[in-house]
């Protein structure tokens, strides 16, 4: 155990294993960005978990440095529950991707962010079930041709956006792989963050969706197909920054600055802090081609975490009846015994 006064780095956070995921996949770019952001953010190691569930991302927790749980399919948002509540000082870690969380672990998932549990999930989304060798998931486009859908997917994509912001999600912010120094800012805010905080890595799988963000992280378009979200700041992307969102009614629409007398003043202004969520909805909903897609934190506002309510409620019923005594508890009510037969 390093004391105190112990100044990590980046290297303290690296494990011994090998790192082993397909050449040139996005899975990296996170890593090496969460391993960068541990030290600054003054936790000593022994109180950081990462919690994964099943797929190429849930490897996570064996590159890291520090407690972990390789979990089942779906169920790390269920063992981060129980671990955070039991243990309130640490800070937890919850590592899945699109298919992992939004499929088989949907119910723990949307669960865990109504309770305003106090922890980190950082949901990888490269619209592919990867470690299974590119069948659809839960957010692949309608029509996407993998091995389980060879005619072409037939289900509407999900959106980790709207789903946790449907569940009253306190922070929710959205990212790339492609910009490692954009996406730590954005995992520095969810750090900061007191309550469920839930970060979407747009990531790339090289292998079985290659180029599923391209229209977002391609150097000729991506000025033209993000929206950097800024809190207490008009809409406005472009690579010439001449185009806004503007509200039409209760639709957003795409507009161009200076036509029919437009300007920055008839824009939306963004507001992460507004306690209704329904411009948070609005952006979650925005995608290409129609829109540009929304980068940045979406929403992030003050709300009581579970944990720490959980352990206000036991220490006011500890201070209204006394401690409570086990052997009492397990010895009241119907009680018998079974002996054996002679």
């Amino acid at each position: 155990m390093m004391s105190e006064n112990t100044t990590l780095t980046k290297k303290d956070f690296a494990s011994d294993q090998e790192v082993r995921w397909c050449p040139g996949c996005g899975d990296y770019a996170i890593l090496n960005s969460i391993q960068s952001l541990m030290p600054t953010l003054g936790i000593p190691k022994e109180k950081i978990v990462f919690v994964s569930g099943i797929g190429c991302s849930s490897r996570f927790p064996y590159y890291m440095s520090t407690y972990g749980f390789h979990t089942i399919h779906g169920r790390a948002a269920a063992i981060a529950t129980g671990l955070k509540t039991i243990n309130p000082d640490l800070s937890v870690w919850v590592i899945t991707g699109d298919g992992d969380s939004l499929s088989i672990g949907g119910n723990h998932f949307i669960h865990a962010i109504r309770r305003n549990l106090d922890v980190n999930i950082i949901l990888f989304n490269n619209e592919i079930y990867g470690l299974t060798k590119g069948q659809y998931s839960p957010t692949s486009p309608t029509g996407l041709v993998t091995k389980s859908s060879p005619y072409g997917s037939l289900e509407r994509k999900f959106s980790a956006a709207s789903l946790s912001i449907g569940a009253e999600a306190t922070f929710f912010a959205r990212t790339i792989d492609a910009e490692p120094k954009y996406m730590q800012e954005i995992l520095t805010r969810a750090a900061a963050h007191k309550g469920t905080s839930v970060v979407e890595v747009l990531q790339n799988c090289v292998i079985f969706n290659d180029g599923a963000h391209k229209h977002i992280t391609d150097r000729a378009s991506k000025e033209e197909n993000q929206l950097r979200l800024e809190h207490g700041k008009p809409m406005v992307f472009g690579a010439k920054r001449d185009k806004g969102i503007r509200l039409n009614g209760i639709t957003p629409e795409v507009v161009t600055l200076g036509e029919n007398g437009i300007t920055e003043a008839d824009l939306l202004v963004h507001d992460e802090r507004a306690q209704e969520p329904t411009l948070a909805y609005f952006l979650s909903r925005m995608r290409p081609p129609e829109f540009p897609a929304p980068l940045g934190v979406f929403r992030s506002i003050e709300a009581p975490s579970y944990s720490e309510q959980v352990h206000r409620q036991i220490e006011d019923v500890r201070e209204k009846k006394g401690a409570g005594d086990l052997r009492k508890l397990l010895y009241s009510g119907d009680t018998w015994e079974v002996k054996e037969k002679q």
